[in-house]
């Protein structure tokens, strides 16, 4: 575990922009209808914003809570460029966007806590 994390922590920016791309990709391409798969629309987005935000507040790089804000601001862009792509922008998405965002902060900072004693990660 100490190893993936410290993974995930050297090469942040490279598992920000994997995670990143899917998001974006899936959030503005057209559809007629949702897929149906488990769990709701607002568990979907508060998963994906919460593994975006892991690998930034893991390695917190310099000004990582802007980071953090800056992808709260991109998530409103994408609600609201949305109903442009025949998709619906809601703002219970964003809400559900910046909680999933929260989460993650805490739990990679749950992480780094654990890790501590470990001087390598």
């Amino acid at each position: 575990m100490k190893s993936l994390l410290k993974l995930v922590k050297s090469h942040w920016l490279l598992f920000t922009v994997v995670i990143g791309l899917p998001i974006t990709i899936l959030s503005l391409y057209p559809v007629d209808s949702l897929p149906s798969v488990p769990g709701t629309d607002k568990t979907h987005h508060f998963i994906a914003y919460a593994a975006l935000a892991f690998p930034i507040a893991l390695a917190r790089p310099k000004k990582w809570l802007l980071f953090i804000v800056g992808l709260l601001a991109y998530s409103g862009i994408i609600e609201l460029i949305q109903p442009h792509v025949y998709r619906y922008g809601e703002w219970l998405d964003l809400g559900a966007n910046g909680l999933g965002l929260v989460v993650g902060v805490l739990m990679a900072s749950l992480a780094r806590s654990m890790t501590l004693k470990d001087k390598s990660l």
